[in-house]
C-alpha cells in the first residue's frame, strides 16, 4: 500500500470515529542511528512504521557528522542537532546543549505536533519534554534508561555505582512525572519503576519485532558462516556492543568447560570498548581459535548473522527487553541467558532455552551443552522461540502507540500555560485546531 492510500486509509478511519489522523508526532531521542543499540534501533523502526501507516513524523536527535541540517529518510523528517563525540564513548555523539532550547522551541512552534514522544530523560528528550508542556502538547515517555548502561560508558568507580545509580534514577523519575504517559518495553521495567519511586500507572508495550525479516531459515546456515569467515561447526552467536554491562567475558570464559565435551564456537557481531580485552582474554584461556569477531554487521546482513548461528548467548544483567533476543527468538534459535531483569519474560526454561544464575560460569557452560549436545532439543526449542516471539510482532506495537497517542490528545495536556513563543495554550490549541 502505497503512502498516499495509508494516509487516505487514515482520514476515512478518522472521519468514523472523530479521529483527526493522520497523527503529527515529534519524536525526541538522545541515540539514534548510526549509533548502535537497541534503544536507537527501536526509535528508528518506530518512526519509519508510523510514517509508513500514514503519520506525520518528525524525529529530533543529535547529527551523525557534527554538523546540523535536516534529512529525510523512511518517510521521516529527521532535525539533527549540532554535535560532538562522547568523551567515555567515542563512538556514539551527543548533541551541543547550547542552542538546543531555541531550535526545539522553534520546531514544536512551526510544526505543531499532537504529541511528544520522548524517549530518555537525558538532554534532548529532557528538553522536548519541557517545551511541549509549555506549549500545552500532551507528552509520552519511553523509558530505555538503566544505570548499568550508564556506568562504563561515563567510567564511574565501582564504589560509586550505588550512589550514582540512585541519583540516576531519582531524575529519570522525576522527568517521568512530567509526561502524560509513560511506557516501558516489558512488565520487569515497569515494576522497576514503581520500584523507584514512580508512583503513576506505567504500560508495558514491547518494542516489536519484524517477524517477517527475521525467520528461521536453516538452509541457508552454512553460506551463512561462510560469508562470515565462520567455520561450519556449532555456533552460539551473540549480537550487541561489547561493553562491560554485557559480561560477554562469562561467555567467553565458559567456553574451555564447554569445549571439553563439544566443539562449539563463538560469534561475537558488535563494536565496543572491550573488544581487545575480550581478544586478550580469550587467547590467555587458549580459546582464541574458537571466538570470533564479526564487528559491525549492516542491518541488511544482521538476519543472516543469526542464521550462522545453532543458539544465542547472553549474560548482561542490564536488559530491560533486549531487542537482540528477540530478533534470535524470532529466527528460531534456542536461548541461553542471564536470569537477570527482563530476559526471564523471554526464556521459558526448558521450552525454548536455559536461565543461569548471572556470573555462574559453570551454570553457564552446563546450559550451553544442554542445548548443542542434542540436535532434536535444538530444533524444538528453536520452535518454540519463534512462536514466543510471535507475541512481539512490531505491527501490534504500533497500533498500540497510535492508540495512546490518540487517547492523550484528546485530553487537556498539563502545560504551564504558554508556549515557547509565548503565545497563551488557548491560543496555541486553535492554531494546532485549524493546521489539522
Amino acid at each position: 500500500m502505497t503512502l498516499l492510500n495509508q494516509r487516505a486509509r487514515l482520514r476515512a478511519r478518522a472521519a468514523n470515529t472523530g479521529d483527526d489522523s493522520p497523527i503529527r508526532v515529534l519524536i525526541a531521542t538522545d541515540t539514534y542511528p548510526p549509533d548502535v543499540n537497541g534503544a536507537g534501533y527501536f526509535t528508528h523502526r518506530l518512526a519509519a512504521g508510523l510514517a509508513e501507516r500514514g503519520h506525520d513524523v518528525h524525529v529530533v536527535c543529535a547529527s551523525a557528522t557534527g554538523r546540523p541540517g535536516i534529512e529525510h529518510g523512511c518517510g521521516v523528517t529527521e532535525h539533527r542537532l549540532r554535535s560532538v563525540r562522547m568523551v567515555a564513548h567515542s563512538e556514539m555523539r551527543t548533541a551541543v546543549p547550547m542552542g538546543i532550547s531555541g531550535h526545539i522551541a522553534r520546531l514544536v512552534d512551526r510544526f505543531a505536533p499532537h504529541v511528544v514522544h520522548a524517549q530518555s530523560h537525558f538532554t534532548i528528550s529532557r528538553t522536548a519534554i519541557r517545551r511541549a508542556r509549555q506549549a500545552g502538547i500532551p507528552v509520552v515517555l519511553t523509558n530505555h534508561f538503566m544505570p548499568e548502561n550508564l556506568f562504563a560508558h561515563a567510567h564511574i568507580p565501582k564504589k560509586l555505582h550505588g550512589l550514582v545509580g540512585a541519583l540516576a534514577w531519582q531524575d529519570m523519575v522525576r522527568v517521568a512525572h512530567e509526561a502524560d504517559y509513560v511506557t516501558t518495553p516489558t512488565r520487569r521495567a515497569a515494576s522497576l519503576l514503581a520500584e523507584q519511586g514512580f508512583d503513576r500507572t506505567v504500560e508495558a508495550v514491547s518494542c516489536g519485532i519484524d517477524l517477517e525479516r527475521f525467520h528461521p531459515r536453516p538452509s541457508e546456515r552454512a553460506a551463512a558462516r561462510a560469508k562470515f569467515g565462520l567455520p561450519d561447526r556449532d555456533t552460539a552467536v551473540f549480537v550487541g556492543r561489547l561493553d562491560e554491562e554485557k559480561r560477554i567475558d562469562d561467555l567467553i570464559r565458559a567456553l574451555p568447560e564447554v569445549l571439553r565435551h563439544r566443539d562449539l564456537q563463538l560469534a561475537l557481531v558488535g563494536i565496543g570498548q572491550r573488544k581487545e580485552e575480550l581478544r586478550r582474554l580469550a587467547t590467555g584461556l587458549g580459546v582464541a581459535d574458537r571466538v570470533h569477531f564479526l564487528g559491525f554487521v549492516s542491518d541488511a546482513d544482521l538476519p543472516l548473522a543469526y542464521a550462522a548461528a545453532d543458539l544465542f548467548a547472553i549474560c548482561s544483567v542490564a536488559e530491560l527487553q533486549s531487542i537482540a533476543t528477540l530478533e534470535a527468538m524470532s529466527t528460531g534459535l534456542p536461548i541461553v541467558a542471564a536470569d537477570a531483569l527482563a530476559l526471564p519474560h523471554l526464556v521459558d526454561p526448558g521450552r525454548n532455552g536455559y536461565l543461569y544464575p548471572p556470573g555462574d560460569i559453570h551454570g553457564l557452560s552446563e546450559a550451553l551443552l544442554a542445548v548443542v549436545e542434542s540436535a532434536e532439543r535444538r530444533t524444538a526449542m528453536g520452535a518454540a522461540s519463534r512462536k514466543i516471539a510471535g507475541t512481539h510482532d512490531h505491527r501490534s506495537s504500533l497500533r498500540r502507540f497510535e492508540e495512546i497517542y490518540t487517547r492523550i490528545r484528546t485530553r487537556p495536556a498539563a502545560g504551564l500555560g504558554r508556549s515557547s513563543t509565548g503565545v497563551p495554550a488557548e491560543q496555541r490549541s486553535q492554531r494546532q485546531a485549524i493546521a489539522a
